[in-house]
């Protein structure tokens, strides 16, 4: 893992697949590019996968996965230093290994369906952004309203 990490980090630092493209755009071939690592491995990967979830073994495994999420968010510009931060390397973590596993499955031609897979996970998490800012709007417009409401209802009755 700490290979093909570097491997990624040498791809990145090459510079020229990634350029102009959108923070969703970046991720997608960013995790598409480690994932196509493992491909010549693909038939013994669930025993890799158990190797990597044995108790002794978990903690390097955490922390391998972290970096690898952290470094994709970093090249995706990502510059978060919030609560925000968390919730988006849990959330890219999750796409990594719902796909990683879907790889495992996947029958067809070039692991077509996994790149799909991914694609549409991607798309979903960033659509799930998009409107959890949305609702936030619409809560705070909300809110605004039915506080000057309620302050001119107070008002009102305080008159009286």
């Amino acid at each position: 893992m700490d290979d093909c990490l570097q491997r990624l980090i040498d791809r990145i630092d090459s510079g020229e697949e990634l350029q102009d493209l959108i923070p969703s755009q970046c991720i997608y071939k960013l995790v598409r590019f480690r994932l196509e690592m493992q491909a010549p491995y693909i038939s013994k990967w669930p025993q890799a996968l158990s190797i990597q979830a044995h108790p002794l073994n978990v903690s390097t495994s955490f922390k391998q996965r972290a970096m690898l999420v952290d470094e994709i968010w970093h090249v995706a510009g990502d510059e978060a230093s919030d609560l925000d931060w968390y919730v988006k390397r849990t959330v890219l973590g999750g796409i990594y290994s719902t796909t990683e596993i879907y790889m495992l499955t996947d029958s067809s031609p070039e692991f077509r369906d996994t790149w799909l897979f991914l694609d549409n996970r991607v798309k979903d998490a960033f659509d799930l952004k998009k409107t959890i800012q949305e609702a936030t709007y619409l809560a705070e417009a909300v809110g605004a309203g039915m506080g000057s409401s309620l302050q001119g209802f107070v008002g009102k009755v305080i008159q009286r």
